[in-house]
């Protein structure tokens, strides 16, 4: 039986689709069966992942980007272009969007820092999970500690007028987080664009703020 199969039967026996099933279950069975497979080489395992990438409903897509996650170590700068063509033709909403960008394609940027400048184009993407992606994806890299060469102010900069929600919250989600390493960093930005800037990014990125910065932000 091919392995597809097989994570479709496994899936069903823990109630799969037709029951709720909780993401840790899930991610159990992932790395349950990932153990299994013969190959575990990087171009074996992609090939896997992107299979289950067609299996109707997230559980496939949870499992997928795990396994591409778990083959970390072999990435090369070439991933970068699976990762976007997965990006672009299978992600579809927030969940996917984050799920997968703050894991293997987070850490693809976390190693190689240099092709941020590849993400940026990412923000005229007429699918918005595409262009929250653009700021969703430094977040990884940055809670690691190995953003140096990436930009994620100008990763702002390009998303600040992006009408959809999702995208406001994604690049204020990406500021936060930016917050707790470089607090005034952020309480610049913030204090620079507030006139201007969406609220629903404003209040998102200054959430990690000490009480008395943000109660001053929120004045402004």
């Amino acid at each position: 039986m091919d392995i597809v199969n097989i994570v479709r039967e496994e899936l069903a026996g823990i109630g799969y689709p037709h029951n709720v099933v909780k993401t840790a279950q899930v991610r159990a069975l992932s790395a349950q069966i990932f153990r299994t497979l013969p190959d575990k080489n990087i171009s074996a395992v992609l090939t896997l992942s992107e299979a289950l990438l067609d299996i109707e409903g997230w559980a496939g897509w949870v499992i997928s980007y795990d396994w591409a996650f778990r083959v970390r170590k072999q990435y090369t700068r070439d991933t970068f272009f699976i990762f976007e063509r997965w990006l672009k033709t299978y992600v579809r909403d927030w969940g996917d969007c984050d799920d997968f960008c703050t894991h293997a394609l987070g850490e693809l940027i976390a190693q190689h820092n240099d092709l941020y400048e590849l993400t940026t184009a990412w923000v005229d993407h007429e699918n918005f999970a595409v262009r929250r992606a653009a700021a969703v994806v430094l977040i990884y890299p940055i809670m690691k500690g190995r953003y140096a060469e990436t930009l994620p102010l100008k990763t702002a900069d390009l998303l600040f007028s992006d009408e959809h929600y999702l995208v406001q919250k994604g690049y204020g989600w990406m500021l936060k987080v930016l917050s707790k390493k470089e607090p005034d960093t952020v309480i610049n930005y913030l204090e620079s664009h507030y006139q201007e800037m969406p609220r629903t990014a404003f209040r998102y990125a200054m959430e990690k703020l000490d009480k008395n910065t943000r109660r001053r932000l929120m004045a402004l």
